[in-house]
C-alpha cells in the first residue's frame, strides 16, 4: 500500500497507564491501535520527513473511522514552548491511553517527558 512499510510490526513501548509509544505507524495498522484500547494518537513527526511516509492525515482519516481523536505536533529537533503547549493540550483532552509516534518513538517520548509529571 505504501512503499513506508520496511517494518510491518509496531514495537509499542510502554511508558505509564497513560502514554505508549512507537514509530512510524501506517493507517492500516490504527485498527490494532483501537483495539488495543488506545483513544488518542499523537504525531510528533512532521509530514514528508521520510519518502514514502503516510501523511498525518492519512493516519488521522484512519483514527477517525476508527474513534481515535488524532493530534499533530510536529517536531524537529528540540520542541519549542508552542509544541510542548500544543501536546500538552493533547493530553489534557485525552479521556483514555494515548499513543504517541514520529520515526523512532523517541520525539513522541520527549514531549511526555516535558510535561513534568
Amino acid at each position: 500500500m505504501w512503499p513506508f512499510a520496511r517494518n510491518t510490526e509496531m514495537t509499542i513501548n510502554r511508558i505509564d497507564d497513560r502514554f505508549s509509544v512507537t514509530g512510524q505507524i501506517r493507517p492500516d495498522q490504527v485498527a490494532r491501535l483501537a483495539a488495543l484500547g488506545y483513544t488518542t494518537i499523537v504525531c510528533a513527526r512532521p509530514d514528508h520527513e521520510e519518502a514514502g511516509q503516510p501523511t498525518f492525515a492519512e493516519v488521522a482519516q484512519e483514527a477517525q473511522r476508527h474513534g481515535i481523536k488524532a493530534v499533530h505536533v510536529p517536531v524537529s529537533g528540540m520542541p519549542s514552548p508552542e509544541q510542548q503547549g500544543r501536546f500538552r493540550s493533547a493530553m489534557a483532552g485525552c479521556d483514555g491511553p494515548a499513543l504517541g509516534y514520529c520515526r523512532s518513538g523517541a520525539r513522541a517520548a520527549n514531549l511526555y517527558a516535558m510535561l513534568g509529571r
